[in-house]
């Protein structure tokens, strides 16, 4: 490809990337609500943020863009424990934009006020990766509000706090250290990345706190604590099931892999997926680093075409997916694309478009592979739209941790719960139940990027029967 249509495409993207405002679901915008031409700006708390600013139960919203002045009301009602006139915001802020998990969980804190309550915590990247954090909130959210309308734990009700961790190990780490001396605190729903849950999870383990990540799926997380679980498959499984699917399915041998070395899920997939690929008999001709900052998608593509690659399979993580959307871009559709589900974005349907068709993620749940399973018609009647992966999989979190808090509400009760033979609950994704590693025996779902309308952007992800 010459270096002239190289750039034509780079630019291209790059325009498609900053012109996109991309949602919790698919197809929600996360900005804030508009009421005639009054629009309250919200501040959000940047790396520098005190503790303090990054924990909320209501007082502070971490949503990014502009809030209604409404649900404004309703966290300055709650800050000054003004509880009946929040519950009355935020119900009519969530009247105005029904798929905003934080005025939710607002609300349920708003009807418990200074009532009795059992609590939680989901440490979330609202700073770093906004839509991640609202589609594990919306989990998070539907989860609280089952319950909550349903009786609460043995009459006790879930209140659910809320940090900002910015995906950032170090902050995620304070934030652990803060929950652990809150005594109050019985279990932390995350954090997203396994960078964080990897570094926070030191701390969790020494205050001896449950936390249960929905997202983070790095092979080192297996057997790290008896502290820290998940809802989501491993790194291994998913791997394993993409070079199945590759050598078996589609007959193909020789890969090439584009990854994240300063990532531990980009590093621990890619590990898998050679490991995985000289087990079927292929083999992983060459692996690319989208994190060196003289990495050329043209380049690239180029040198796996000259070794006879068939395949590409993206490994990229949050920060390094629009170097590997660039790789989508310059393929044109020539050699078969696998992705992992760091991949699973709305900005992968946006901008891939076309080029991206055909293209195979793998993915812990899709909200069509299951027809037995309730959950998708209550959280669609909740939220008025499909919900993705996350929220499924931060849904059977804070599940996992409510039946753990029916059987004992202290921090050694939840702990000794979840690792016990016979624990099981339900889920989104099916019967939650943890190994003695911390991990879940669960599957992972293969999905395909497809012509579509469901994601109104053209083009939906849909599984792989």
């Amino acid at each position: 490809m010459s270096q002239k249509n190289e750039t034509t495409i780079l630019a291209l993207a790059l325009l498609l990337t900053v012109g996109i405002v991309g949602g919790g679901f698919w197809w929600f915008s996360n900005n804030g609500a508009k009421i005639g031409n009054n629009i309250i700006p919200n501040q959000q708390p940047g790396n520098n943020s005190s503790l303090q600013d990054r924990i909320s139960f209501g007082e502070k919203s971490f949503t990014q863009g502009d809030i209604s002045p409404v649900k404004k009301e309703g966290i300055q009602a709650i800050a000054t424990k003004s509880y009946d006139k929040a519950i009355a915001n935020f119900t009519a802020a969530l009247k105005l934009n029904r798929n905003d998990p934080e005025a939710l969980i607002f609300l349920n804190n708003a009807r418990i006020g200074s009532s009795k309550s059992y609590t939680i915590v989901a440490s979330v990247p609202f700073g770093t990766d906004p839509n991640a954090a609202l589609e594990i909130l919306r989990g998070i959210a539907q989860a609280q509000n089952q319950v909550n309308s349903s009786g609460g734990i043995k009459g006790v009700p879930l209140r659910v706090g809320i940090a900002n961790d910015d995906d950032n190990p170090e902050i995620a780490k304070q934030i652990a250290s803060t929950l652990v001396s809150n005594s109050e605190v019985l279990g932390v729903v995350g954090p997203n990345t396994s960078d964080s849950t990897l570094g926070a999870g030191t701390i969790y383990t020494s205050g001896q706190l449950v936390a249960i990540s929905p997202t983070s799926t790095s092979v080192k997380i297996s057997n790290f604590s008896r502290y820290v679980f998940r809802t989501v498959p491993s790194d291994f499984t998913a791997a394993r099931s993409l070079a199945n699917y590759m050598v078996r399915t589609l007959q193909k041998k020789n890969a090439v892999v584009f990854f994240n070395s300063q990532s531990n899920y980009s590093q621990s997939l890619k590990s898998e997926f050679v490991s995985s690929v000289s087990l079927e008999g292929g083999q992983v001709a060459s692996e690319f680093d989208l994190s060196k900052a003289d990495f050329s998608a043209a380049r690239s593509v180029e040198q796996a075409t000259k070794q006879g690659a068939e395949v590409l399979m993206l490994a990229a993580n949050t920060e390094t997916l629009d170097k590997a959307l660039q790789v989508i871009q310059i393929n044109q559709k020539k050699l078969t694309l696998l992705a992992g589900d760091d991949v699973y974005t709305a900005k992968t349907l946006e901008i891939g478009r076309e080029q991206a068709v055909g293209m195979v993620l793998a993915v812990p749940w899709h909200i069509d592979s299951d027809p037995k399973s309730d959950f998708p018609q209550k959280s669609r009647q909740l939220w008025g739209g499909d919900v993705s992966w996350r929220s499924a999989l931060s849904y059977d979190a804070t599940v996992a941790l409510i039946a753990a808090l029916e059987r004992n509400p202290t921090r050694d009760g939840v702990q000794q719960a979840l690792l016990s033979s016979d624990f099981s609950a339900t889920g989104a994704s099916g019967t939650i139940r943890f190994l003695a590693s911390g991990d879940r025996n669960a599957s992972v779902q293969l999905v395909k990027i497809v012509p579509g309308s469901r994601s109104r952007t053209g083009y939906d992800f849909e599984p792989v029967r």
